[in-house]
């Protein structure tokens, strides 16, 4: 037996209850729900505890999440899934969004496309993918993504029609 067959891969991780998380986003101005998620005072949702990426940076109309790639994030074909990264977009542009909402404004995904442009690698260092607001209107949002590697080169852009729920 070799040693990879040997080696067991295993992963455990925890997460908090939804709930405040979710009612934080509900009730306070987007951006200052975004900032409490940086800032620790407010709780990652669990889809960032399961796919093991933080929210890193916001402003208002601007969001950005960061993940470092792992090997349980593989597709059948070595690379990242592209399904993290959509998640990842989703979240992002869900993020720039909320940051120009007052509280009790809420969101949801219309419709969401993602462009790959380079596969994404372990080993390579982090991911940043941002979010960029770039109307919010009285019935929807728009915004556009995109995903850089650590040496700044481009591995996908995304664009996102948000519903607002008032």
């Amino acid at each position: 037996m070799s040693t990879d067959e040997e080696r067991q891969r295993q992963r455990t991780y925890t997460w908090e209850d939804p709930a405040p998380t979710s009612a934080a986003n509900r009730d306070m101005h987007g951006l200052d729900f975004l900032r409490g998620v940086i800032d620790g005072t407010i709780p990652h949702h669990p889809t960032a505890r399961t796919l093991g990426f933080t929210v890193t940076d916001a402003r208002e109309g601007f969001a950005e999440v960061t993940i470092e790639p792992r090997e349980f994030h593989a597709n059948a074909v070595g690379s990242i899934h592209g399904g993290v990264l959509a998640t990842l977009f989703d979240t992002a542009m869900g993020f720039c969004v909320a940051s120009t909402l007052e509280a009790g404004v809420g969101y949801t995904t219309l419709d969401l496309q993602v462009r790959y442009i380079r596969p994404v690698q372990t080993g390579r260092g982090i991911v940043r993918v941002q979010g960029f607001c770039e109307h919010t209107g009285g019935r929807t949002a728009t915004a556009r993504g995109e995903a850089r590697d650590a040496d700044g080169r481009l591995l996908a852009t995304a664009s996102s029609t948000c519903l607002i729920l008032r």
